[in-house]
């Protein structure tokens, strides 16, 4: 069993940067794809960025291209997702999640997540 342990979320205004880490406990994270997903109230868990294992493959929203970056550090069981030019529309409580079997796109396809950590932009 695998656990994450996000941080770096807060109250932001349109524009700022933020960056989110999360910490996995457990030797598998190396070996594992992994990604970040939001929800905000009332609405699904969404894709945002994943990572593949060898930390050389990224896939991102739409949404969120160009503006986010997804990163991992395994010798730290680390990953990162560094927010830029946020917008009041990327409020919402993140997830890092690890990878299981299926589409990288999917919430259903991971395994092990973490607790969220709740980013706010305002306006």
């Amino acid at each position: 069993q695998v656990q994450l342990v996000e941080s770096g979320g807060g109250l932001v205004q349109a524009g700022d940067s933020l960056r989110l880490s999360c910490v996995a406990s457990g030797r598998s994270f190396a070996m594992r794809n992994m990604g970040w997903f939001r929800q905000a109230p009332g609405k699904e868990r969404d894709f945002v960025a994943a990572l593949m294992n060898t930390g050389y493959s990224t896939s991102y929203a739409d949404s969120v291209k160009g503006r986010f970056t997804i990163s991992r550090d395994n010798a730290k069981n680390t990953a990162y997702l560094q927010m830029n030019s946020l917008k009041p529309e990327d409020t919402a409580v993140y997830y890092c999640a690890l990878h299981s079997t299926g589409s990288i796109y999917d919430a259903r396809s991971y395994a092990d997540w973490g607790q969220g950590t709740q980013v706010t932009v305002s306006s």
